[in-house]
């Protein structure tokens, strides 16, 4: 398989058959399908974007992994890194066998869920509340993600009705330019009619890791389990 430099911005179709290992008429149908982005140049010569090469090959890694371990590929988006580690602790207990890829930055976790395209992103509870509306608004409309579950916070689910009217200066790194267009998804059911947005036991921000907390990780093995049957169906 041929290695994509960092110089290499773009590839013409046949450079990315190679590296793709496929034909010439598989990669145009990658492009008409939006798989892979692309352009032509005034010579009527396709270009394909290095980038979305590197996307296609993350997400066939993740799939030949997956099809030999049969593990859960998730995403978390954490807002501390401790949070992480707790709940990594405990997935090492669970039956279903997950491998959490995990980021402390909404930006950098929307970048990564696009590129590796998991089987469930997990939102962490003390995300503030406006973030992870921005959060679930690009999931759910970027086409390489809107079909993947999201696991938020069941107290975020019952908050948010009037989210959009907290202030958002706590939303770093993630604020829209069109507000209206979020509150009216929000009224339109952004969440509540989302199948995919699968609410997990509340946090209390306010106890450090404890029986109480610990017990909550445990009660997230069935939730997963029911987010990817959900994907499935």
């Amino acid at each position: 398989m041929k290695e994509i430099t960092p110089e290499m911005e773009y590839l013409s179709t046949r450079q990315s058959a190679k590296v793709l290992q496929v034909s010439l008429g598989t990669v145009q149908k990658m492009v008409e399908l939006g798989e892979l982005i692309a352009w032509k140049t005034r010579g009527g010569h396709r270009r394909i974007l290095a980038s979305s090469l590197d996307q296609q090959l993350a997400r066939r890694k993740r799939a030949m992994r997956q099809k030999t371990t049969q593990n859960c590929i998730a995403m978390g988006i954490f807002r501390r890194i401790e949070n992480s580690a707790e709940l990594l602790e405990s997935i090492q207990c669970w039956q279903l066998k997950v491998e959490m890829e995990v980021s402390v930055d909404s930006l950098e976790g929307l970048m990564r869920a696009v590129s590796i395209a998991p089987d469930l992103i997990f939102l962490d509870a003390l995300i503030p509340p406006v973030e992870q509306v921005h959060l679930i608004h690009y999931l759910s409309n970027n086409k390489d993600t809107q079909g993947i579950p999201i696991l938020v916070d069941e107290g975020f689910i019952t908050l948010h009705p009037g989210v959009m009217g907290l202030a958002d200066e706590n939303a770093t790194g993630m604020r829209s330019q069109h507000p209206q267009i979020l509150k009216e998804e929000l009224e339109n059911g952004l969440i509540d009619q989302n199948p995919l947005i699968i609410a997990y036991p509340a946090t209390n921000p306010e106890l450090e890791a404890g029986p109480g907390q610990e017990n909550r990780h445990h009660l997230l093995e069935p939730i997963f389990i029911t987010a990817l049957n959900r994907k499935c169906a």
